[in-house]
């Protein structure tokens, strides 16, 4: 890994660590999480009172991989609508959001509006 690469990363946990003194997930509203790589995008709704993962979707699923790569808006949205969806079927209805040390733009704001509009509370 490259210097540059190696400080982006080091930068990007360290936002991450300071993001999550703030924010805790509970099982009446867990904390939705978001990783973003190169490629991909992944979203989990953790409750971390249990120390587990309720529902989760990701770009590498099968059933998400359709139209076009991961690494795109347009699959940030369809993502952010699938949890959404997922979320409601588990009984969950209002989440904090945890954007894991990314800025809140592109595909980590896609997902978030797509999420919103198919009905979950942030």
């Amino acid at each position: 890994m490259s210097n540059t690469a190696q400080q982006r990363r080091t930068g990007r946990i360290a936002r991450h660590r300071r993001v999550r003194k703030k924010i805790h997930g509970t099982a009446a509203r867990p904390r939705l999480a978001v990783f973003r790589s190169n490629k991909h995008l992944s979203l989990q709704l953790i409750d971390d009172d249990a120390g587990r993962t309720l529902v989760s979707a990701s770009t590498t699923e099968s059933t998400l991989r359709g139209e076009g790569g991961g690494a795109t808006v347009a699959a940030a949205g369809r993502l952010g609508k699938a949890l959404a969806d997922r979320a409601k079927a588990a009984g969950v209805t209002q989440v904090v959001f945890d954007r894991g040390g990314f800025l809140y733009h592109g595909r980590i704001a896609a997902a978030a509006a797509a999420a919103r509009e198919a009905g979950l509370e942030f």
